[in-house]
């Protein structure tokens, strides 16, 4: 009933956050299930599957506070789902804006199980070069990264067209 006045054009947008959220636990099970924590398999000279646990946030952030972060970031996850629902219920119509959003909010509530599950999230994507490493990521990172550029681009292309 929550979702009447927002007509049909929701629940795709919520279908697909949900496609994100069971993806980035499939292959995070999988991870588990296979790798010890701290273990590397090269797949190529630029890309290893790995198995690490982030308490904290993009980059590590807060890793290494006492435990309180797990919660605040739950909180926060929790807090911005609601929000994206909520603009989703908006502006389900805009297709660009909405997949954006929905790839954020499936990618967010992805991290959020992680941490109520396990007190950490599960990163298994490592990209390196000449001895360069980018921090390990997940599904659930890259969706949200994904989600990010395609607000970008949203908001260019809306300025654009104004």
């Amino acid at each position: 009933m929550a979702f009447k006045n927002s007509g049909s054009s929701l629940l795709p947008w919520l279908g697909l956050a949900l496609a994100v959220i069971l993806l980035d636990q499939f292959t995070k099970t999988l991870i588990l299930g296979y790798f010890q924590l701290g273990d590397s398999r090269t797949v190529t000279s630029f890309f290893n599957v790995v198995r690490v646990h982030n308490t904290g946030a993009a980059f590590s952030f807060l890793a290494g506070a006492s435990g309180w972060q797990r919660w605040f970031f739950v909180g926060l996850g929790v807090a911005a789902a609601g929000f994206i629902v909520w603009m989703l219920r908006g502006h389900g119509t805009q297709k660009m804006f909405s997949l954006a959003l929905s790839l954020i909010l499936g990618g967010a509530l992805g991290n959020v199980i992680d941490r109520l599950l396990h007190g950490y999230v599960v990163d298994f994507i490592q990209v390196h070069y000449g001895g360069w490493y980018f921090p390990s990521f997940n599904v659930a990172d890259s969706a949200i990264t994904v989600g990010a550029v395609l607000l970008i681009l949203d908001e260019l292309l809306r300025v654009k067209r104004s």
